[in-house]
């Protein structure tokens, strides 16, 4: 749309995705955005916003049937948007850019700025990401500095539409991550930062959004997936070892299966509940505390439950038809087994097969070879062949 196009063209409007930025972002919001009494909470951008909640309420709200009333109802509130996200820029770089020009900004300030300057980099790189990072960042400061100007009043009119907004930025932002995915795919390595990019991201929409969409008393969410969601506070305190990253990642990706089935689809949560088992195999082999082995192990049944059950019995479309047939027969065993050493047997024998016999993981199927000869399952044979180390050459007659 026109309004779309004009405000993309502006050339420095989207910050980078820097995750350590975004969380100072909050907790010292008032010394970039709040120079002055007036704030960002001045009158162009109060009008802009009250002007843009009226066309998003008003196109929320809507029931015409009428293609061209609908395209007129779409095209003020694109205008209304556009105007509304170019008066919150305009603020910023007229306060804090000039302050940097003139060196009289914070250390925090300058930083910002330098994050403003990469900004050119992602647009030339990721076009797609520039986007959403664009608008997603200057909604965001303007909904920060109403939480700490604004009466309760406006900031739940206000929320609908911060809600409805990020939804769309995370969704867009996972769903190209997860085109990346399926272009690493293609080739040898994956870039370890796309995967990387993806738990951050899911790990700032639980803490951003969803936390604030559990306090409406209407919302399903905690019902649905509000242990999970919990689950991830015990990684906010202290400093995470590799374990705990990956324990976190693994409940994250659960949350994901719930909120962005679209955006991060089947195949690209399965790239990463490979990288994640992969990480723990790895974890595991290198190890040498029994007891960390031990918990990591555990650590690992988790995530063949979450990647093996859950995930894949929801497959369709397999590239091999021996491997979903392979599949089939472990599931059908899986529902069978009564109890969890039934269970961790069975993830055990899958886990061998499907793992390539190379020097990468002779370790890690040793250790599982070993679990099942601890079992009872496997039995661990010597070998008692000699050879001789003296050889007698003799020829053959020919006949």
């Amino acid at each position: 749309m026109k309004g779309e196009k004009r405000l993309e063209e502006r050339s420095l409007k989207v910050v980078d995705s820097n995750k350590t930025f975004f969380g100072k972002l909050s907790k010292t919001l008032s010394k970039i955005i709040i120079p002055t009494k007036i704030g960002i909470n001045g009158f162009v951008i109060n009008l802009k916003r009250n002007n843009l909640l009226k066309a998003y309420e008003i196109m929320s709200n809507s029931k015409t049937s009428d293609e061209e009333k609908k395209k007129v109802i779409s095209s003020k509130y694109q205008e209304a948007y556009s105007l509304y996200l170019e008066a919150i820029d305009k603020h910023i770089m007229d306060t804090v850019y000039k302050k940097v020009k003139t060196n009289t900004a914070s250390e925090f300030e300058k930083e910002a700025m330098g994050n403003y300057y990469k900004i050119t980099t992602l647009k030339s790189t990721d076009y797609v990401e520039y986007k959403y990072q664009k608008q997603k960042y200057l909604i965001e400061l303007d909904y920060e500095s109403l939480k700490l100007n604004t009466k309760s009043k406006s900031l739940e009119r206000y929320k609908e539409f911060y809600l409805t907004q990020m939804d769309t930025f995370y969704k867009g932002i996972l769903k190209n991550y997860s085109v990346k995915l399926a272009e690493c795919s293609r080739r040898i390595n994956t870039n370890v930062d796309v995967y990387n990019k993806i738990f951050d991201v899911l790990s700032e929409y639980v803490s951003k959004i969803l936390y604030i969409k559990m306090q409406d008393e209407n919302s399903l969410i905690e019902e649905k997936i509000g242990n999970e969601i919990h689950r991830l506070d015990q990684f906010e305190i202290g400093e995470l070892d590799a374990k705990d990253y990956i324990e976190k990642n693994m409940v994250l990706l659960g949350i994901s299966r719930q909120v962005f089935t679209h955006s991060l689809p089947l195949v690209a949560a399965e790239q990463c509940y490979n990288k994640l088992l992969s990480d723990t195999r790895k974890l595991i082999v290198r190890t040498t505390d029994e007891k960390v082995k031990m918990e990591t192990y555990n650590l690992l049944l988790d995530l063949l439950e979450a990647y093996d059950i859950k995930l894949l019995s929801g497959k369709v479309y397999w590239e091999k038809i021996d491997e979903r047939e392979k599949y089939k027969r472990f599931y059908a065993e899986y529902e069978k087994a009564e109890t969890s050493r039934e269970k961790e047997i069975l993830f055990l024998k899958r886990e061998i097969s499907i793992l390539d016999s190379n020097e990468e993981n002779k370790e890690i199927i040793q250790f599982y070879k070993n679990r099942l000869i601890s079992y009872g399952v496997m039995k661990s044979l010597k070998n008692n062949c000699r050879t001789s180390n003296k050889f007698t050459k003799t020829n053959r007659k020919a006949n």
